[in-house]
């Protein structure tokens, strides 16, 4: 329900009666939300209902509401209307770009996943790193009335295998789902994994072998680091701006130089960055791998998950010559339990569904077949709607509780989807320390350096956004004050 703004305009000092009118109705709304009776994440009244509650017209609303917008104050959301945000100034200041030259280098396997697993099976945790929402963002309710009616219609739904390259209306309403980001392609085109990790380890070996470099974003996702190296091949780290993405012109330098026999990409918001690539840059992408035949291994995982509208298109969109591999999965948006990914593989089709077959036999048959019902009701694309805009308020809470917590020179991303942060903590912070010490508090967090196998970011954090406001809130406090106290400690040194 909807607050009643109430006008004031009858008291008001002569100075202000000589205001324009749509800055009189912008600073009656600025008072509200400075007060509360508007509060963070909650929706604005519609153009109309400002126009008879002011008696203005939809340009003075519409004016009053962008310079709202400019100042930060709110944000406007497709379809949806104007929702009051965490004002910038009361956000830290954004993370900056530090670049480093890198070589090609294997490090092995890092000893703190083991860590990191081991945590994250304890029930008690509150997993402010784990890289998934919390278990009141996903549609339960909804999928479990389709798993029953999928059992329902066909009781033997899963006594046979859904061999490679899967259960054939899931790929028909992937196809359907995902025509705009992905351009033309044919159902016939889709291959369904069990999960995205699947999807990448098949679409590298496709491309790629044992003691072939690899090039990476950095900082990028330690589990594809740990799979690319899992695999005896070697990461080539490139620069990556926490706004622009990877430094093109150094990947062009090693492509150029044949170090390179393929990339792995993350276009749509990025783990751990969260930005999303300009289309400019997706097709420069593409031109690349097409001028020196390199592939690219595009990871999508969390592109539907982008705030923008309409949903932002992928590299392999721009993709004319099959070089693009592109891999997706659905459990980000419907649970972390429905192993279920995608991949569309290019010229490569042929040789990943033979490494699937090789690998796994086959995807689960109940997950796909359940998958299929719920995008062919529309159930997928209205809990999406409700999804991206909850993301939306947990990241701006979350960005407003780790200015008060933390340490005055921390740093934060201003993500353009998902649901993950990343911190530059002060330079005589180590994060690994911080990582340690809130296992002990069972709060877990991943510590940048996990992020690189050059020893970069070792005063970074990333933290997950998507759990309930107030174990996010419980969990911020708690690093921010191991934090703070650390950088305390280092004053004093």
């Amino acid at each position: 329900m909807q607050k009643r703004v109430v006008s004031t305009r009858t008291d008001r000092c002569p100075r202000e009666i000589k205001r324009p009118l749509y800055l009189r109705v912008a600073g009656d709304l600025e008072r509200q939300i400075g007060i509360g009776t508007l509060r963070i994440g909650e929706r604005l009244p519609s153009i109309r209902t400002l126009r008879t509650q002011w008696q203005i017209s939809a340009s003075t609303a519409l004016q009053a509401y962008f310079w709202l917008e400019n100042r930060g104050l709110i944000e406007a959301r497709p379809r949806s209307g104007f929702y009051v945000r965490v004002p910038f100034s009361d956000l830290a200041p954004e993370a900056s770009f530090e670049p480093q030259s890198s070589v090609p280098r294997y490090a092995g396997l890092d000893g703190r996943l083991g860590q990191l697993l081991k945590f994250l099976a304890a029930p008690t945790a509150r997993q402010a790193g784990a890289p998934v929402p919390g278990s009141d963002l996903y549609p339960v309710r909804k999928l479990n009335q389709t798993i029953r009616q999928v059992i329902r219609e066909n009781p033997d739904h899963s006594c046979s295998y859904e061999f490679p390259p899967g259960h054939g209306e899931l790929r028909r309403q992937i196809a359907k789902h995902a025509f705009r980001e992905i351009g033309r392609s044919s159902w016939e085109e889709i291959i369904v994994t069990g999960g995205a990790m699947e999807g990448l380890n098949l679409c590298l070996r496709a491309v790629a072998k044992a003691g072939d470099t690899v090039a990476v974003e950095s900082p990028i996702y330690y589990g594809i680091l740990q799979l690319i190296q899992s695999l005896g091949m070697k990461p080539l780290e490139i620069p990556t701006d926490p706004r622009s993405g990877m430094d093109l012109n150094v990947l062009e330098q090693a492509m150029r130089r044949k170090r390179v026999r393929a990339c792995v990409i993350m276009a749509n918001c990025h783990n751990p960055l969260g930005y999303v690539l300009p289309d400019d840059t997706k097709s420069s992408l593409a031109d690349l791998g097409k001028r020196y035949k390199a592939p690219i291994v595009e990871d999508d995982l969390f592109g539907d998950l982008a705030f923008q509208e309409p949903r932002p298109r992928t590299i392999k969109y721009y993709d004319r010559e099959g070089l693009v591999l592109l891999v997706s999965s659905f459990f980000k948006v419907l649970g972390p339990g429905y192993r279920v990914g995608w991949v569309q593989a290019g010229r490569w089709q042929s040789i990943v569904e033979q490494l699937q077959f090789v690998n796994s036999m086959a995807a689960p048959s109940l997950p796909q077949q359940v998958i299929a019902r719920f995008l062919q009701s529309g159930g997928y694309d209205r809990h999406l709607r409700r999804l991206r805009i909850l993301l939306a308020d947990r990241l701006q809470i979350a960005g407003r509780a780790i200015a008060q917590h933390f340490p005055p020179a921390t740093r934060v991303t201003r993500p353009k989807g998902g649901f993950l942060l990343w911190l530059q903590l002060p330079k005589t912070v180590n994060a690994i320390t911080v990582f340690e010490k809130s296992l002990k508090e069972r709060v877990e967090v991943v510590p940048g350096s996990m992020y690189s196998t050059t020893g970069q970011f070792g005063n970074c954090l990333r933290v997950n956004c998507g759990s309930s406001l107030s174990r996010i809130e419980q969990s911020v406090a708690i690093l921010g004050s191991i934090a703070t106290s650390l950088a305390a400690r280092s004053r004093r040194a």
